[in-house]
């Protein structure tokens, strides 16, 4: 393993070390960093180009009349992919995520977060530090104010260790206040966490959670979308918290002002699909407390005081969960379970029709055409996300067939 370190900035530079082989990118990576890094080429706008092209390769090698086609493509926006292909932006960021022992994976990578699959604007590219495993897809994302009262941090770490001896990866930013405590339950209970960064993984913002920031590397992932070298800025919290309320299946809102950034996060899980949870505050403190108690007054949030609460409104993924609950530890049967569960829970609507005509032994292409009543221009690229978030396998001779978990006792 390399361990690097650099020279200080606005935020303190952290020790980061390389995964295990060594491996900062992928070859389609790669191609995929060219266009993230282009001026103005955000997620929406590579969904058009995707859709339009059909791939990456092919977007990389239009032209730019061809490029001009695409909705939302065309000027500055046309001429800065038209260069991507040939400048070399995309090897001096992968040089700098190198010497931060950091990892890229983008939407095709195998490793990518398969909940933000299921976003409208995914991440093209994200930054790792640590490691990202299959069972985080059973997550759950406790955020809230940076000024929390200490019944505020209290309750962010009884919901952190709560989640995280009960099996679920916990999901935060890393921020002061209620996101660090919600971290540091979940390590306290042994479990695992990811953290989301509003800044580049080359240093750690705030400043005194760099020794949390390398706990949470330890024990689950640091992750951000930002360039490595990017500081943080205002306008990088609502993109850190799409992504915060799109890896997890539903998200906790311990405490919350009026104006918490928190609330940005919970209408984003509204608008995910994900479940929405708010614990009550305390009355002599309505400062604290207008945005948790605003959330379950307009029926945003579901009221949570502990676990149960939260199993509860999670069907499925809550039941399988709660069959390894504490003291008992979870096995990787239940996590596998929990998973599949839990990924078919974020399915689109094509997904759906498509995983259920597979499950019902539809094994070819056309055949699921039929039965879908989608054309195969729709059909290839759903079967290729379904192989992707490890619902579908691809058997010999172009047919496919349901990916099972093995059953939970």
């Amino acid at each position: 393993m390399r361990v690097h370190s650099g020279c200080g900035s606005r935020a303190t530079r952290v020790l980061m070390v390389m995964d295990a082989s060594g491996t900062v990118i992928s070859d389609v990576g790669r191609k995929y960093l060219r266009l993230q890094l282009t001026t103005d080429v955000g997620p929406i706008r590579l969904r058009n180009l995707l859709d339009h092209f059909g791939s990456v390769d092919a977007v990389l090698a239009a032209s730019r009349g061809d490029l001009e086609r695409v909705r939302g493509i065309a000027g500055r926006v046309s001429e800065g992919i038209f260069r991507a292909r040939n400048d070399n932006a995309a090897e001096r960021e992968i040089d700098r995520a190198a010497h931060f022992g950091l990892r890229i994976v983008c939407l095709e990578d195998p490793d990518y977060p398969k909940p933000l699959l299921n976003i409208p604007d995914p991440p093209t590219c994200l930054y790792i530090r640590g490691q990202l495993r299959p069972a985080d897809a059973v997550a759950v994302a406790i955020v809230g104010t940076r000024r929390c009262s200490h019944y505020g941090r209290e309750q962010a770490v009884r919901f952190g260790e709560l989640l995280g001896h009960a099996g679920f990866t916990v999901v935060s930013g890393l921020a002061r206040g209620v996101d660090g405590h919600a971290h540091r339950g979940a390590l306290r209970a042994g479990g695992r966490t990811v953290a989301v960064l509003g800044n580049g993984l080359g240093s750690v913002y705030p400043r005194e959670h760099e020794s949390l920031a390398a706990e949470v590397a330890e024990a689950g992932a640091v992750l951000s979308e930002f360039p490595v070298e990017t500081s943080p800025a205002p306008e990088n919290f609502p993109r850190r918290n799409r992504i915060i309320a799109g890896l997890s299946l539903g998200v906790i809102v311990a405490e919350a002002g009026k104006q918490s950034g928190a609330l940005i996060t919970a209408r984003l899980a509204n608008e995910y699909n994900r479940e929405v949870f708010a614990v009550p505050g305390r009355v002599d403190q309505p400062e604290l407390t207008l945005g948790t108690s605003g959330l379950i007054r307009d029926g945003q949030a579901k009221l949570v005081t502990g676990l149960d609460d939260v199993l509860d409104e999670l069907g499925n993924v809550g039941e399988v969960m709660r069959t390894s609950a504490p003291p008992a530890p979870l096995t990787p049967d239940h996590q596998d379970a929990a998973m599949m569960v839990a990924t078919a829970l974020t399915l689109t609507t094509e997904e759906r029709a498509v995983l259920d005509a597979v499950t019902k032994g539809t094994e070819d292409a056309d055949a699921i055409c039929l039965e879908t009543q989608l054309d195969i221009g729709r059909v290839t690229p759903v079967l290729t996300s379904l192989q992707l978030k490890g619902l579908v396998k691809r058997l010999p001779g172009g047919c496919f067939a349901r990916r099972t978990a093995k059953r939970v006792p």
